[in-house]
Order: structure tokens, then sequence, then C-alpha cells
């Protein structure tokens, strides 16, 4: 039985209202997830995200937006076919903290797909959120 989510928190040395906007402006997420990103800010609206370097590409629904605290997005099962397949919710969750913003990370719902997707598709986003957090910390802490 796979997990059904990930979750990872960290404490990013920055404001809060720094850390919303490289979470949820084009220009801050295509500093660190990604090479590029389109966002339309708005609960319904659509978010495009672009990886050069392993060719791939994503695109969101954006679910919730409650500026500074918390921002979410569903998106595809990383290996299954496109439209209309199952989808996680990734869910950020800003709260301030003295040393900075804690940041919370929880992407939900690959208990949907069939075992062997929803395995393949947790460890690689597992190692991904590892990997775009470190780089996420080094965006904000270059911009300082």
């Amino acid at each position: 039985m796979i997990s059904d989510a990930i979750e990872r928190v960290v404490v990013l040395r920055h404001p809060i209202e720094r850390v919303w906007a490289a979470l949820t402006s084009a220009e801050g997420l295509s500093r660190w997830f990604g090479s590029a990103a389109e966002i339309d800010l708005r609960p319904g609206g659509r978010a495009f995200f672009r990886w050069d370097d392993l060719d791939q590409e994503s695109v969101a629904t954006i679910a919730v937006v409650d500026p500074p605290h918390r921002f979410a997005f569903r998106w595809a099962i990383e290996g299954l076919p496109g439209y209309g397949t199952p989808q996680t919710l990734v869910d950020f969750t800003l709260e301030p903290v003295p040393d900075g913003t804690r940041l919370r990370l929880v992407e939900s719902g690959f208990a949907q797909a069939a075992d062997d997707a929803a395995r393949s598709a947790h460890k690689a986003n597992s190692q991904g959120w590892d990997t775009e957090l470190v780089d996420l910390e080094t965006y904000l802490d270059a911009a300082a």
C-alpha cells in the first residue's frame, strides 16, 4: 500500500510575503520550479510549468488562493494519460515564525491511481519536491 501523501516542512529565512511571491508569481516560479511558468492566480485559473532539462510540461488548476497563507493546485498524476485522469492536490501553507516563514507542502491523492502508477509517481514527486524546495531556498537566499 502506497502512502497517499508527500509532506515536507521547511523554515525559510525570509518574510512570508517574499515566500508567497515565489510560490504564486510566474516570475518567482520560473526561478525555482522548473524552467518556465505561467499562472492565472485565482481559483479555477490555470498554471503551466515546464522543465527543459527533463523535457517535461505540466498543467495545473488553481484550487485555493488565500494570500499570504495558503496556495493549492491540482495536477495530473505523473505517468498517467492526460485529461480526466486522477489528480493530486499540492497544498502550500505558510506561517510566519521568528526565523522567517514555515512552509508546509502536502501533495495528496496518490491512492486514486493503480498501485504501480501511484508508487512510481509518489517516488518521483518525493524526490522532485526535495530538489525543488532546495531550489526555492537557494533562489530566495540569492535574491535577498
